[in-house]
């Protein structure tokens, strides 16, 4: 994304020991901004170079031996540049649509992880809500998956190393949640698949933690406004001729329900990263996000009574 001339001017947005790299990482003990090169993952957090020296020169003598002892056994390299949580997320999926493709299997896959807020009422005697965040692993065809998926890694792999694994699987989780929510609350009894909510989450984060960073977010709220418009672009067309734009949006097969429901649910998890930024403040991030969470599910309360 380009920046404007106050982001850039902000070094504390930048590696300190490379200026030319974005970060959105602390280092927990001296709370200098670092990339993933310089990063060193600590029991909280992160350590930079200069913390990380200072710690290994403060150590006993019994505790060099220990850390000698275990780096002389071999372990698998793991590249810190590469975005994996997004790559293992689209490995996850591409696996779960290639077995829905199996004659026989493929229908029980899905019919057993796409969403549907029936399957969260006791009136419907068999209560599932592991579909609120399966029905991400789920798509209607190749064209489906593979256009969220490649939403997914032009996203990932700028928004990733910003914020660190643990907090990208969250957001895409926590977005699949919300979409879902969304869908439950907006479309009761609707079967929808896809992981449009966990993606357009990741558009909301990015639009709220580009701004917090003073990035130039225009070219982000076009993308947003563009992928959030097009299906009641392509409604308005069809309902040209029959006059029923109700029935030609959902006739469409676009779940907006979920695209609004992981846009603003994202949003608010792009917030609280945005404002909890220090090592000293995971545990209120930590507890912001499952409260967050907490409010989600708790919103499915709402669409019940429509049912009784």
């Amino acid at each position: 994304m380009s920046t404007t001339e106050e982001f850039r001017r902000n070094s504390e947005n930048f590696c300190y020991r490379h200026p030319d790299r974005q970060s959105f990482v602390l280092c927990q003990r001296c709370m200098r901004t670092v990339c993933s090169e310089c990063r060193t993952p600590a029991a909280v957090g992160v350590i930079c170079p200069e913390c990380m020296a200072q710690q290994r020169a403060s150590q006993t003598p019994a505790q060099k031996k220990a850390q000698r002892r275990w780096a002389s056994r071999p372990m698998a390299a793991v590249s810190s540049e590469r975005p994996t949580m997004t790559l293992g997320i689209i490995a996850v999926t591409g696996l779960a649509y290639i077995i829905s493709l199996i004659p026989g299997v493929g229908s029980i896959l899905t019919n057993a992880l796409a969403f549907n807020s029936i399957f969260l009422l006791p009136q419907a005697g068999v209560i599932q809500p592991w579909r609120l965040l399966t029905v991400a692993l789920v798509h209607d065809g190749f064209f489906h998956v593979g256009l969220n998926m490649l939403a997914l890694w032009f996203i990932g792999r700028s928004l990733e190393p910003l914020l660190g694994r643990s907090r990208f699987l969250a957001l895409y989780l926590i977005g699949a949640l919300g979409g879902s929510v969304a869908v439950a609350l907006l479309a009761p009894g609707v079967w929808t698949v896809g992981a449009s909510g966990a993606i357009f989450a990741l558009f909301g984060a990015l639009l709220v933690i580009g701004r917090h960073i003073g990035a130039d977010i225009r070219v982000i709220a076009i993308l947003i406004g563009i992928n959030f418009a097009w299906p009641f672009v392509l409604a308005g067309i069809n309902a040209i001729g029959s006059g029923d734009f109700a029935a030609s949006l959902a006739a469409v097969g676009i779940s907006w329900q979920a695209h609004l429901g992981g846009l603003l649910t994202g949003a608010v998890v792009g917030l609280i990263y945005s404002r909890t930024r220090a090592p000293r403040q995971r545990g209120l991030q930590t507890g912001l996000l499952v409260g967050f969470s907490v409010v989600l599910v708790a919103l499915l309360a709402i669409p019940a009574v429509a049912y009784l």
